[in-house]
């Protein structure tokens, strides 16, 4: 029976749902569990006592105010408690369907608002430097440098988020005029691959000395076992530590580039919004708004009119 069932063994079962049924990643379904395992800790100190679906049930729209309440004294931001509150509402609907649970409570919260994330991307010169600095690192082995090289340019010229790029394994070698990759909330999408990209990713693979058999990563680390985000965070690092760039110059700043650099050469936004991957037009609509803004700093500091009102 549902009183039976402790909040956080009914949060197992929603983890193993969404791994299982919903084929969700990995890195998703570990950041569901620990935005609930949060709200499973508030809770045993708010009541006094682990949790079980019957007090879940119960909870009050005071209740869920102290939970936002006591997450901000943490420090935690507007946007990780809309994330917060997407996976308790994912929860609260699964414990519906199985045990049925519900708490009507939660509607009449109103998720904190936050400001717009605006995707910061590299420039065109940037991206190209990044990409030529990699491959001319003489302080790293030969296929170590081919790799990074290998690496940011398919990120640039293919727009793939660096979990993506990381997926990829010894089957998808040579790479073909399309790549099949599956992206957030397991959306597939069909991704061109241009020949600059192809040849660089087969010299990496000439050039690795170790063996790249079906199911093995795509991407090598130093001792021959998968390349990790991590791993690619810090090659971004040192280059743009080297070029003088500023922290903002991470791998998914070259998948923004990607999509703004389109953008600026005629791009249509919903062929963009495709290539990308995303599920709403609307996110990929920030890029014109990034590629508007620059066009409203040219237009300040080049037209006549401008500059004579600054004069």
């Amino acid at each position: 029976m549902a009183d039976r069932v402790l909040l956080f063994e009914a949060m197992r079962a929603f983890a193993d749902h969404l791994s299982g049924e919903r084929r969700l990643s990995p890195r998703t379904v570990e950041a569901y569990g620990r935005d609930l395992e949060q709200l499973d800790s508030f809770l045993t100190g708010h009541l006094g006592k682990r949790p079980d679906l019957r007090v879940l049930a119960g909870l009050s729209p005071g209740d869920w105010r102290a939970f936002l309440a006591a997450r901000r004294g943490e420090g935690v931001g507007p946007r990780t408690l809309q994330r917060q509150l997407s996976a308790v509402r994912a929860f609260l609907g699964y414990a519906r369907r199985r045990w049925g649970i519900e708490n009507a409570s939660l509607a009449l919260i109103d998720a904190p608002k936050a400001p717009r994330r605006t995707p910061r991307p590299v420039s065109r010169t940037a991206a190209l430097d990044l990409i030529t600095d990699a491959a001319a690192n003489i302080d790293l082995p030969d296929w170590v440098r081919r790799r990074d090289s290998a690496l940011l340019t398919l990120l640039y010229g293919a727009g793939l988020r660096i979990s993506e790029a990381l997926s990829l394994t010894g089957a998808d070698t040579p790479l073909p005029d399309v790549l099949r990759m599956t992206g957030k909330g397991g959306k597939t999408r069909i991704v061109p691959v241009l020949p600059a990209v192809r040849d660089a990713v087969e010299a990496y693979v000439e050039a690795c000395p170790f063996e790249l058999e079906r199911d093995d990563a795509l991407f090598r680390a130093v001792r021959g076992g998968p390349m990790t985000p991590r791993a690619a965070q810090s090659m971004m690092q040192a280059l743009r530590s080297r070029l003088g760039l500023a922290a903002t110059a991470t791998p998914h700043a070259l998948r923004h580039a990607f999509a703004t650099h389109l953008l600026a050469g005629g791009g249509d936004l919903r062929a963009i919004q495709e290539l990308l991957g995303h599920a709403s037009l609307s996110t990929t609509q920030v890029y014109a708004e990034i590629e508007a803004e620059g066009l409203m700093r040219v237009h300040a500091a080049t037209h006549p009119r401008a500059r004579k009102g600054r004069q």
